[in-house]
This record gives structure tokens, C-alpha cells and sequence, in this order.
């Protein structure tokens, strides 16, 4: 099933970030709140670099105030960044 038919029963409540298709990781889910989106934060920073020809820096600024910072409510996306912590 691909994301937009997992997302089509709640078309109006899920938010999606417009032209980072390629750094959905999947569905995040949490007791109490709507499922969501879930972006791997480090591959939409490669969306931007290879799509739009920015370098890393203006592809962190772009993405927390344009992408991160303005989709906001219930149904926001999450975004994700990848860490090795290494053993518990």
C-alpha cells in the first residue's frame, strides 16, 4: 500500500511535506495522538541539495523554517534524524 492510499480515510488530518516523497521513512505512531508521516530529516536535507543546487547549510536554514517550522498541527509530519548511540 503506498503512503497516499494509507492516508486517503484521512486525507483532511495528514499532512505531508510537498516534494520530499523520497525521505518518508513511513508511519509514526504515538498513544493518544494521530498517526503521521515520519521524514528521515538527513535525506530531505539531500532532497534539497540535489533538487534545488543548495549547498548543506542552505539546506539545514531551508528545511527548519520552510518545511519543519511551518507545517504544524495533528496531522504534522514528524522528521526524523538518524543516530548511532552505540549499546545500551
Amino acid at each position: 500500500m503506498s503512503i497516499r492510499a494509507w492516508a486517503n480515510p484521512w486525507e483532511d488530518e495528514v499532512l505531508f511535506a510537498a516534494g520530499f516523497e523520497k525521505a518518508i521513512l513511513g508511519v509514526a505512531r504515538k498513544a493518544g495522538h494521530p498517526e503521521v508521516v515520519a521524514y528521515d530529516y538527513e535525506k530531505c536535507v539531500q532532497v534539497l541539495i540535489d533538487r534545488d543546487d543548495m549547498t548543506e547549510e542552505e539546506a539545514l536554514e531551508y528545511l527548519e523554517f520552510n518545511v519543519v517550522g511551518a507545517i504544524v498541527g495533528e496531522g504534522a509530519p514528524i522528521f526524523i534524524e538518524p543516530h548511532d548511540f552505540g549499546p545500551l
